[in-house]
């Protein structure tokens, strides 16, 4: 039988412009430098690295508390170290975290949470960490952070899916001021594209609006005022809200009957007076389920 642990990967969002704009050498260099560091780090805090990925790494903990509380000072000292660099050499950290029984074999690790902490670092966006709910469970959240659910995601080569978290971490003071998602989406500032790397654009009935994260927060709701509106009885004066908060586009359900997210391939999450937060593709069900072939239902895509 296998041992419980706690499996980590990390990866270094941005290599390729890094190698295309500085070079072989150079780049190489920089990169063996950062993976050396998180190796360190890793270890330092109980961790045993099992092997080094190009611009990756993937160790593995016994504590899941260990565990946790690497990832997390991983992002805040990377976001400090690389903040002098300029945008289009940015080198932001992606994690995934996965726990359950793995086998050593020959020096390295096999098993379901290897594959799992794999594609969940591989889906997280840039200065993100996913965690699978077996990874945090019994975790209390630690100081500066904070775990958001993103209800239950598809993992390709698993059959079941795996309910999934944010591990939202926040500057040591807890202020979500200075919350450190620096999100470096590489390229031209002027890009047609939000800069800060999130844009969502949703779709009902005859309407389809694009929003940029700087335009966030903006409400959802049957006045005429709103920003995007939905004229449905069921549908709340202000419904929801959309906010741009911690790299991510949340959806805040501010309503009288409660809102229903679904994404792809997933089971509906119920919302009253509570919030989530939206990536890929799905749908917002607004003042009445999925069930009711006569509701609204919003289709969003996030970019």
């Amino acid at each position: 039988m296998g041992v419980q642990t706690t499996v980590v990967f990390t990866d270094l969002h941005g290599s390729t412009a890094v190698f295309e704009g500085l070079g072989n050498a150079l780049a190489a260099q920089i990169i063996t430098e950062i993976t050396i560091w998180i190796s360190q780090q890793c270890v330092q805090a109980g961790g045993k690295i099992i092997k080094t990925l190009g611009d990756g790494v993937m160790a593995v903990f016994t504590d899941p508390f260990e565990a946790l509380d690497a990832v997390v000072a991983l992002q805040r000292e990377h976001s400090r170290r690389v903040m002098p660099i300029p945008l289009s050499f940015n080198l932001s950290l992606r994690i995934g975290l996965a726990r359950g029984e793995v086998e050593m074999l020959d020096g390295d690790c096999y098993g379901d949470a290897v594959n799992v902490a794999a594609r969940l670092c591989s889906m997280c966006d840039p200065s993100q960490i996913w965690a699978t709910d077996t990874a945090l469970y019994a975790l209390r959240e630690p100081t500066g952070v904070r775990f958001r659910s993103l209800g239950s995601l598809r993992i390709r080569g698993r059959i079941e899916p795996c309910t999934v978290f944010q591990v939202e971490w926040f500057e040591e003071s807890g202020s979500e001021a200075l919350t450190m998602q620096n999100s470096s989406v590489l390229g031209s500032l002027n890009s047609e594209h939000d800069i800060l790397g999130r844009e969502i654009r949703l779709h009902w009935l005859g309407t389809s609006r694009l929003f940029h994260s700087f335009d966030l927060p903006i409400q959802i709701g049957r006045m005429r005022d709103t920003d995007f509106v939905v004229n449905d009885p069921r549908v709340s004066r202000i419904h929801a809200r959309l906010e741009w908060r911690n790299g991510s586009i949340m959806f805040v359900d501010t309503s009288s009957y409660g809102s229903w997210v679904r994404f792809t391939d997933t089971a509906p999450i119920l919302l009253r007076r509570e919030e989530c937060i939206l990536h890929g593709t799905g749908e917002l069900a607004l003042g009445a389920s999925f069930s009711d072939e006569n509701g609204s239902v919003i289709a969003f895509v996030v970019y």
